[in-house]
């Protein structure tokens, strides 16, 4: 059977549905013709009525055809006719920015996302999340709820905390959509114009958006392969009088390294001094070490907030992370999140506390450490083949930061691999300074194995294989 596009049909349904466009754009069918009745499509494609019921609906949704009550279905007038758009593809860039990456990353156009800040799907099918969406009719009838975030998970959150010796009551942790919304609101609490804010360099790009949306301004702290250079820290905090610092302890985005425990300690005597308030986000909690050094354990949240989120090991789809902190600072971030969101979601809240307290979650957590732990082997074994040195010693997330030939012009590599289908995240993006520094890339370790990013690298890099 003829199809419209180059890909064979995968389910019956699309066969059906690709013939009748095929004989509709062909011509073959006239506006205003009628299809065969459901029966008689039936038996002409042979397949189930259910089969062309569903696949008649779905030429309705293109524009293809239209329903008629009582008479049938009937080919579209010309100008009803919706032709697909061509997808546009990897865009060409001249000069990457925060903008330009996450946008790559939300587009699937890509077939090797080795920039990529998220896992695969594929990683996260153990979870059958499908089986948890099913909430009590209490919850799909619920208004609003508390904007304190569903009680149950914020229990159920101080109790996974205290595992890391971090103690926060359950009206310490503020749940939010997701850890991008908690930093939203820490900067709309703490951060007003022209305030001078330290950020880690390389770090969070999103941040550095989010921070330049509020006019702060930015003041990148030099990252080590053991955390914050406490020295460059301590400064910059005098030079520039900022009082907040936002930071990654462990596997560090973007180069996957952990901060140490004297580190650590140093860092928090200067923070005393400087009267420095710091910001201390946690995506792979989970996945990670209790014992790990954390601010927030070492400090007990007197002077830092921590950030959590689902969406590093759960599901980025599922909007949920949250804040920990003092009660007080808890409850002014609750008062701004009502006034500029109202609330977060219950539904999703429901569904993260009930793979938490099934076992299902941690179940899955144990897949996914295993498999971040071969993946991270595979991936630094084929940037040792590249020649490519990574920074550090990465363990337990997603990342490697991962060092390119000094000549290395990384809007080109970019512009290369995107013609290739391949996204590459660049470091500059990394550097609140902008691209300074020696040329380094971001490696996400799910896909850092592709063949084909390993080809392209060598073809970019004059590597002998």
């Amino acid at each position: 059977m003829d199809t419209v596009s180059n890909h064979e049909p995968r389910t019956r349904v699309e066969q059906v549905v690709a013939g009748v466009a095929e004989r509709i754009d062909r011509g073959l069918l006239r506006p205003g013709e009628r299809l065969p009745s459901i029966r008689a499509a039936a038996s002409l494609f042979a397949v189930s009525k259910n089969t062309i019921v569903n696949a008649y609906e779905r030429l309705v949704a293109s524009g293809r055809v239209e329903s008629r009550p009582g008479s049938g279905f009937y080919v579209s007038a010309p100008a009803k006719v919706s032709r697909p758009v061509p997808h546009p593809g990897p865009v060409p860039v001249a000069a990457v920015d925060s903008v330009w990456l996450l946008r790559e990353q939300l587009d699937r156009h890509y077939d090797v996302r080795v920039g990529d800040g998220r896992p695969p799907p594929a990683w996260m099918e153990s979870l059958e999340v499908g089986r948890a969406l099913r909430p009590s009719a209490a919850a799909s009838s619920e208004s609003y709820g508390s904007p304190d975030g569903y009680l149950p998970l914020r229990r159920s959150l101080a109790l996974r905390l205290a595992e890391r010796a971090i103690h926060a009551e359950p009206d310490g942790v503020l749940l939010t959509a997701g850890a991008n919304h908690a930093l939203d609101l820490i900067i709309r609490q703490f951060v007003a114009p022209g305030e001078p804010v330290l950020v880690d360099s390389p770090g969070y790009y999103p941040l550095f958006g989010k921070l330049r949306l509020a006019k702060a301004r930015i003041l990148g702290v030099r990252r080590n392969p053991d955390g914050p250079d406490v020295a460059h820290l301590d400064e910059v905090a005098r030079a520039s009088g900022a009082r907040l610092f936002f930071t990654q302890s462990l596997a560090h985005n973007p180069t996957g390294c952990s901060l140490t425990l004297p580190v650590a300690h140093r860092l928090l005597q200067r923070a005393a001094a400087l009267d420095l308030r710091i910001v201390e986000s946690d995506p792979f909690a989970d996945v990670l070490p209790a014992a790990q050094a954390r601010l927030a354990a070492l400090d007990q949240l007197e002077r830092v907030i921590s950030v959590g989120t689902f969406a590093k090991t759960l599901s980025a789809s599922l909007r949920c992370g949250f804040i920990a902190a003092r009660p007080d600072v808890v409850e002014a971030l609750r008062d701004l999140k009502m006034v500029t969101s109202v609330n977060s979601s219950g539904f999703v809240e429901r569904i993260v506390h009930d793979l938490i307290e099934s076992g299902r979650y941690r179940r899955h957590l144990r897949r996914l450490g295993s498999r971040i732990e071969a993946a991270t082997l595979q991936g630094r074994a084929v940037l040792a083949d590249l020649g490519l040195p990574v920074f550090g010693e990465p363990r337990g997330g997603y990342y490697l930061w991962c060092g390119l030939p000094d000549a290395t012009d990384l809007d080109a590599l970019s512009r290369r691999a995107a013609a290739r289908g391949i996204l590459i995240a660049p470091g500059g993006l990394f550097r609140p300074e902008g691209p300074a520094g020696p040329p380094m890339m971001r490696v996400n370790v799910a896909h850092a194995g592709d063949p084909r990013f390993a080809r392209f690298m060598r073809d970019a890099t004059g590597a002998v294989p």
